[in-house]
């Protein structure tokens, strides 16, 4: 592994590992706002979740509806929180973060359901 321009196992008599990696703040606390933003959206999501199942209130699909929205919400938090566990360790250890699965799960399950939504519309009405 590279450490800006020596090899990691390669020991410089005069200089520690710690200061071969001099890792730059703005990356950790642009990782950092990059959580909050996760966390923002999940939160707006569970908000809406809410407000379905209490204007449903004594129906049954609007409650069932607004828990799965709740749920889907709880899901991007989770999957922002480690996002930001996994982009942590790669800035750390001076590497690029792993290509996360995450994204392209929240867009694939926000479109299926958006989907039933409108199909559920269509059909029950």
């Amino acid at each position: 592994m590279l450490y800006f321009g020596y090899m990691a196992n390669k020991k410089l008599p005069s200089i520690t590992d710690s200061e071969l990696l001099d890792i730059d703040v703005r990356f950790l606390l642009a990782n950092e706002r990059t959580l909050l933003a996760w966390v923002r959206t999940a939160l707006a999501v569970i908000a809406g979740g809410v407000a379905v199942a209490q204007l449903g209130q004594h129906d049954t699909q609007h409650s069932a509806l607004g828990t799965v929205v709740v749920l889907l919400g709880a899901s991007m938090a989770w999957i922002g929180y480690l996002r930001y566990k996994a982009a942590n360790v790669a800035i750390r250890n001076g590497r690029l973060p792993e290509y996360g699965h995450g994204p392209k799960l929240q867009v694939g399950v926000v479109l299926c359901f958006a989907a039933f939504v409108v199909a559920f519309d269509i059909f029950i009405r």
